[in-house]
């Protein structure tokens, strides 16, 4: 992971070229909040250093998760992260797929590592649509693959992501998110899971510092059924957030 994050600072820096990457976007969040389960602690601090760009074929999204847990018997932490990225047909053949809702079709691939066994490799098709009200909305349809042989996570993975920004006075309310819902995995040992995982922020830097889309603040739900694929295992909580642009 830290040889990708180099690759992609590197591509940043060349963001000022603007013949190879067309956009980027570096930011650190700070996330606390409670009732999480299967974890060393009910309560836990997170922080998260998160990339995102778009290139001339294709887009990327990373990050990086570094957690605290702090209990009765002292703390522990752990760190988990992800690397998206995608090769846009629309791009790479100048594809217009017209005024519909479709907007693009892509090959998506997708890396999870961390502690323990959660190394998988994850390949498919990534799908693009415009819909009223989004800033984006986007489908990837996966295959996953342990990259280890205690890594039983193997199946089929359903990943959309979306955001829509409400202007409010001189700031904005942006709604954005993910849900990860594995429909199924190869070992019975596993149940189906879904992880619905909405933020709800305030533009707080548009009206402290006249600048949009910078120093945002809100909250974090968390809804997920059969936690790591474990039957009954049901995570429901509310986390603060607070998430600077740099």
């Amino acid at each position: 992971m830290k040889r990708l994050i180099l690759t992609l600072a590197a591509l940043s820096l060349q963001a000022q070229a603007g013949s190879l990457v067309h956009w980027h976007d570096v930011s650190v969040t700070g996330l606390y909040g409670d009732n999480f389960k299967l974890a060393p602690s009910d309560q836990q601090a997170t922080l998260t250093l998160e990339s995102a760009g778009g290139w001339r074929y294709g887009d990327w999204f990373l990050f990086q998760d570094f957690t605290h847990f702090r209990n009765s018997r002292g703390s522990d932490s752990t760190t988990y992260g992800e690397l998206t990225t995608r090769l846009s047909s629309a791009k790479i053949f100048g594809t217009d797929y017209g005024k519909g809702a479709l907007k693009d079709l892509s090959l998506a691939m997708s890396l999870e590592q961390g502690k323990g066994d959660v190394e998988s490799l994850l390949c498919g098709v990534g799908v693009d649509l415009k819909l009223p009200g989004a800033d984006y909305f986007k489908v990837n349809a996966y295959r996953r693959q342990g990259l280890a042989s205690d890594n039983i996570s193997d199946g089929w993975q359903l990943s959309p992501s979306f955001k829509s920004s409400l202007p409010l006075g001189k700031s904005q309310l942006v709604l954005d998110g993910y849900i990860d819902w594995v429909i199924s995995y190869d070992d019975a040992r596993k149940e189906e899971t879904f992880h619905f995982n909405p933020q709800l922020k305030y533009d707080l830097g548009a009206l402290l510092m006249d600048r949009h889309n910078t120093l945002m603040v809100g909250i974090e739900y968390s809804l997920w059924l059969n936690k790591y694929g474990i039957k009954g295992v049901d995570q429901d909580n509310v986390a603060l957030i607070v998430k600077y642009h740099l």
